[in-house]
């Protein structure tokens, strides 16, 4: 004969209140946040976050905020300068717009 186990009681699975969930997201956003550790802390998943994120529509949009000024030191050889919080793209003036999008894609800001 086979066992059953019937386990009754709560359910595992938390509820996790609208102002809870944008209290993470706004933890994993700032600079320098660590999602594995956030989540540890919070007892979840770092996927959950991430999910969060995107149902909130704050992951990126593909647009991202661009600040021009002159560069004190002129930079030879390059139409385009973007400068990241964590990385700085200059762009050659015969760069292709395929190239360049593709680059500017793969920096995560």
């Amino acid at each position: 004969m086979s066992q059953i186990t019937v386990i009754s009681g709560p359910e595992r699975r938390r509820v996790w209140s609208d102002q809870q969930k944008r209290e993470l997201v706004a933890a994993v956003s700032a600079p320098g946040a660590n999602v594995a550790e956030i989540a540890r802390r919070a007892d979840l998943r770092p996927n959950q976050i991430y999910r969060w994120r995107r149902q909130m529509g704050q992951a990126a949009q593909g647009f991202a905020e661009v600040q021009v000024q002159p560069d004190p030191v002129p930079v030879t050889g390059s139409a385009i300068t973007v400068e990241f919080e964590r990385a700085i793209v200059r762009i050659p003036a015969g760069a292709s717009s395929g190239l360049v999008s593709a680059v500017l894609r793969s920096v995560k800001p």
